[in-house]
């Protein structure tokens, strides 16, 4: 049961990177270099993207589970379920149109007025900081190249999010790109972790 539990927070984690990097090829107005991931729960297709968010944020929480009957690490389980908890809101709440996608929308960061703007941007640093503190939690229990691996992570991870946050407060012309590496950091080490632990036999 728990290798499947963590082999479906695997796949759910590379289920998300897939729709994240395929759903904008050929979105008229849709540039991902410039444009972040959420934006592409807007306009055409965009509730693909919504449900991409949700099954992730399913599949974090179960993954928590498995990391917990894995590792016994409570921080890190109680981390990785804010951090599902987090995908699902920010499924759940759109987004205002903003930075110039859909294509009438003046470009730049004006806008995100509504309610539901705000409560769907409080999620990401949420889930990003959640992530980071799961990385340092469960180092402790990860040894050798696992644990190196792990605190690598958490380095470049913690270094892509104040990065992507920057460019976002700056409208940078890189910021989808920027927050896509960010993404890919965090949930290659999840997708990773979950296969190495499902198939690695208990010690002791």
């Amino acid at each position: 049961m728990t290798g499947a539990l963590l082999i479906l927070g695997s796949v759910t984690a590379f289920v998300f990177v897939a729709v994240l990097l395929m759903l904008g090829q050929g979105r008229a107005g849709y540039d991902a270099v410039y444009h972040t991931g959420s934006e592409l729960m807007l306009g055409d297709r965009g509730w693909i993207q919504r449900v991409s968010f949700l099954q992730f944020g399913v599949g974090m929480v179960v993954f928590a589970v498995g990391v917990n009957q894995a590792l016994n690490s409570v921080i890190g389980t109680v981390l990785f379920a804010i951090f599902g908890l987090g995908s699902i809101v920010s499924g759940a709440f759109l987004p205002d149109p903003i930075r110039g996608y859909p294509p009438e929308v003046p470009r730049g960061n004006s806008g995100g007025v509504s309610w539901q703007h705000k409560v769907h941007n409080a999620a990401g640093p949420i889930m990003f900081l959640a992530i980071f503190g799961a990385c340092l939690a469960l180092a402790g229990r990860l040894e050798g190249a696992w644990q190196l691996y792990t605190i690598l992570t958490a380095v470049v991870g913690f270094a892509l999010t104040v990065a992507t946050a920057i460019a976002w407060q700056r409208d940078a012309a890189r910021t989808g790109l920027v927050q896509r590496a960010l993404i890919v950091v965090y949930l290659a080490w999840i997708a990773l972790l979950g296969i190495h632990l499902a198939t690695t036999p208990p010690q002791g």
